[in-house]
């Protein structure tokens, strides 16, 4: 999302989540943003364990019920969910946020070994960048 379109991005979402408050995608959608981009922690853990409880299986959301944990600073839960979901698909977005989790924790050998294999899989990715820039410049 670009600087300054962020209230449009979360009001179009939450349109979205009202429209079809039984789609997990419109409900991951907003709580994710809400998680990435917000201090909503609490909110946003609300609308993913919505999605969670319809589509437990999808790495997209087990992704963001990852986030939001980390977000939540339940480091535990978080790297259990994002473990879940980097073995599921081995994405680059997944992965980063994987990395950072076990950075945090201290696990610095780990997270390197995850960020160097996101970067294999998925070399272009934005959030990927974004966390290797910030934790090893």
């Amino acid at each position: 999302l670009r600087l300054g379109r962020l209230d449009d991005a979360i009001a179009a979402y939450t349109a979205a989540a009202k429209r079809w408050p039984d789609s997990a995608l419109s409900l991951n959608a907003l709580g994710y943003t809400l998680a990435d981009r917000t201090d909503r922690y609490e909110e946003a853990f609300e609308f993913i364990q919505q999605a969670y409880d319809r589509k437990p299986d999808d790495p997209a959301i087990i992704d963001s019920m990852g986030w939001v944990h980390y977000r939540l600073g339940n480091l535990e839960q978080a790297r259990e969910f994002l473990q879940q979901a980097w073995d599921m698909t081995g994405d680059g977005e997944i992965g980063a946020h994987l990395g950072e989790v076990m950075w945090m924790q201290g696990d610095r050998d780990e997270a390197r070994r995850i960020w160097t294999e996101s970067r294999e899989n998925a070399p272009d990715n934005p959030v990927l960048q974004k966390a290797l820039d910030r934790f090893m410049p």
